[in-house]
């Protein structure tokens, strides 16, 4: 799988909130934010912030799934909003091309998953 990361303003924390507001003001489904930070303090470990926000549309994203049922492992959407060694935010997600390739989906039906690169830009605050 190619992953697409770029730098993000502002906190982890910060850039997941400019994220699920931008979800809301899309009328897309936030499912969950998966705080992997979280769940290793629960555990006993320390890791650097580390958050997975899954998202999408059940009305684009069905048909698809529908048409090419393996999908289903890639869909719905997820962006990872992480910090870096250095303390930078970092925003990532899986790339909509490979994502096409994998799966031989056409431009047509790839074209409603193309969002989560829009959103990841936006999101970043850059």
């Amino acid at each position: 799988m190619k992953i697409v990361t770029r730098d993000s303003a502002g906190s982890v924390s910060e850039t997941v909130e400019r994220l699920k507001e931008l979800i809301a003001a899309k009328g897309l489904k936030l499912f969950t934010v998966i705080e992997h930070d979280a769940a290793a303090a629960d555990a006993g470990l320390s890791m650097r912030p580390a958050k997975v926000v899954v998202f999408g549309n059940p009305v684009t994203g069905t048909p698809l799934m529908i048409a090419c049922p393996l999908l289903a492992l890639d869909l719905p959407m997820r962006i990872l909003i992480w910090q870096d060694a250095s303390g930078g935010t970092r925003i990532s997600h899986g790339d909509v091309a490979d994502l096409q390739e994998r799966h031989g989906l056409t431009d047509d039906q790839a074209a409603p998953l193309r969002g989560v690169e829009a959103l990841a830009a936006a999101a970043s605050g850059t």
